[in-house]
C-alpha cells in the first residue's frame, strides 16, 4: 500500500496539486507571471497552466520570490518553467502536496500523515 500510495500522490498523471516557493534571480514582470499562468514551452511540451502568486520582489537584492502551484510535477518542471521565462532559480522548496503543508516542519524533519490527510489525498485521486 505504501509504495502504491506514494506513486499515486507523486506521479504527474494523477494531477495532485503541488505548491512550491521559488526564489528567482532578477525581478519578475507581469508578462513573466502571465506566461507561467498560461503555460510555457519546456523541452518537448508546454506546461499546464500554473497558479502564481508574487510573495516578494526585492529590488536591492535583485530577487523575486513566488508561490507556484502546478498539477503535474514532472521532473524539474518548476525549475524548467522558470528558465523558460529567462529566470534562474536560486532556491526551490515544495511547501504543499494537495492540502498538506510542511509549514509546521523544520528543515530535515518529517512526520507521518494522519488518517484525515490520507483520506483527503485519496479523495482527490478518486475525483480525477
Amino acid at each position: 500500500m505504501t509504495g502504491d500510495f506514494v506513486y499515486k500522490v507523486t506521479h504527474p498523471k494523477h494531477e495532485i496539486t503541488k505548491t512550491y516557493t521559488v526564489t528567482l534571480g532578477g525581478e519578475v514582470s507581469k508578462e513573466d507571471i502571465e506566461q507561467l499562468e498560461n503555460g510555457v514551452e519546456i523541452d518537448d511540451y508546454i506546461s499546464k497552466p500554473a497558479i502564481v502568486k508574487i510573495l516578494k520582489i526585492d529590488k536591492e537584492k535583485n530577487i523575486s520570490r513566488l508561490e507556484i502551484t502546478i498539477h503535474e510535477g514532472k521532473n524539474r518542471e518548476v525549475r524548467k518553467m522558470c528558465e523558460a521565462i529567462g529566470k534562474k532559480v536560486k532556491a526551490l522548496h515544495r511547501t504543499k502536496i494537495g492540502n498538506i503543508s510542511v509549514k509546521s516542519l523544520k528543515i530535515g524533519e518529517w512526520r507521518y500523515l494522519n488518517d484525515n490527510e490520507v483520506k483527503s489525498l485519496l479523495n482527490n485521486l478518486q475525483k480525477k
